[in-house]
């Protein structure tokens, strides 16, 4: 490479670390126990005891009576259904549009009716989930996250490139420890950034895609779900007590996609939905189609199916890459190998703050003579 291409791989590498690298860490910390939220909030969790019933499973409209009669004065949401037991949960808010915080989630036995649960977003999972999605900022700071994620992709990119000389001078792993602090701190840096260089893209991109989920579902809204329930246009909301049966328009959804789970609801309404209709969600069963979802839209009123059409590409890349940023398509052995990528990156971004503030006092010249040097050393090798 010439000197001046150095020196703008140099100065990308430097600003676009630096700007992001405290974001960074921030997302770092906040992710690692979020890696392992399913195992923290079940040891937490305070599951009652499902009542031993040889009882058939009641119907989701008695179900969902239920669940309104819990809470007076609003309306259902969503409501989605246990892998593991015959336990549905019941999203409910006074709107059809409440803000998350108006919601309520209740779960209940399938079989009885009983009440199991009540899922509050007042633990600290919540909170560390909050600051790691948008720094409660709601969506300027998911978009500016996901800014942050862009600057640590290109810092990533610049490292590579700088890096990639020494490969040829030095023997890959290569520590040297008879180097001064900085030098020896610089070969860890370089080392696990290489080494995690895979994985750090994957993580980066998906977090990229994740923070553009609002704008996602919005497009998907305004483009093709319009497109499909085009006759519905103009017409006024269905009110809440004239909505036809769940159980059966959950019924009709399965019967056309036969094979496939009810993974959840949507109400008429909501976001993932349309002012007459609900939207039933379907997956498959192996652990790729299980994040592929198709939605089978049912006509409120009538119960008859309006249209089913697998969601579009854009729609099934943001859901194949929520549960990768987090390592959730592998169960627990994924996830501690997640853990372990995420330490080292803490790693790499605190020794690269470290190294920043160990040069500050050295000439910004005689810097960039530094890094010319080496990599001229290594291409000669």
């Amino acid at each position: 490479m010439s000197s001046r291409t150095i020196r703008a791989w140099f100065w990308v590498h430097k600003w676009s670390s630096l700007i992001c690298t405290a974001f960074l860490l921030m997302l770092c910390l906040t992710g690692l126990p979020l890696i392992f939220h399913d195992e923290i909030e079940a040891m937490g969790a305070d599951k009652q005891t499902l009542t031993a019933t040889d009882a058939p499973n009641r119907s989701l409209d008695e179900i969902m009576a239920i669940a309104l009669a819990d809470r007076p004065g609003h309306a259902g949401l969503f409501m989605s259904f246990d892998e593991d037991r015959p336990v549905v949960n019941v999203t409910t808010a006074p709107r059809p549009d409440s803000p998350e915080t108006e919601m309520t989630l209740r779960s209940y036995d399938l079989r009885t009716g009983e009440l199991v649960g009540v899922i509050t977003d007042d633990g600290v999972m919540h909170f560390l989930l909050q600051l790691h999605t948008d720094m409660f900022l709601g969506l300027p700071g998911m978009l500016f996250l996901g800014f942050m994620g862009v600057l640590f992709f290109v810092a990533t990119v610049s490292g590579v490139v700088l890096y990639a000389p020494f490969m040829r001078k030095l023997a890959f792993g290569t520590v040297r420890a008879s180097r001064s602090t900085r030098v020896r701190w610089l070969d860890y840096h370089n080392l696990l950034g290489i080494v995690t260089l895979a994985w750090v893209s994957v993580v980066g991109l998906t977090g990229v895609i994740n923070t553009l989920a609002t704008p996602i579902v919005q497009l998907w809204q305004q483009g093709e779900l319009a497109e499909l329930t085009g006759a519905y246009r103009g017409l006024a909301p269905i009110p809440p007590g004239q909505l036809g049966s769940l159980h059966d328009a959950v019924a009709t959804a399965r019967q056309a996609a036969p094979g496939n789970w009810v993974q959840f609801v949507a109400f008429p309404g909501g976001a993932f939905s349309t002012q007459h209709h609900y939207a039933v969600f379907l997956q498959g069963d192996t652990p790729l189609t299980q994040k592929l979802l198709t939605p089978a839209l049912i006509d409120a009123q009538t119960g008859d199916l309006t249209a089913m059409r697998p969601l579009p590409w854009y729609v099934q890349t943001l859901l194949m890459s929520q549960p990768l940023h987090f390592g959730d398509y592998g169960g627990l052995p994924l996830k501690l190998l997640w853990a372990v990528l995420d330490l080292f990156s803490i790693i790499i971004l605190g020794s690269g703050l470290y190294l920043w503030l160990a040069k500050r006092g050295m000439a910004s010249e005689a810097r960039l003579r530094e890094i010319e040097a080496s990599v001229v050393m290594g291409a000669a090798e």
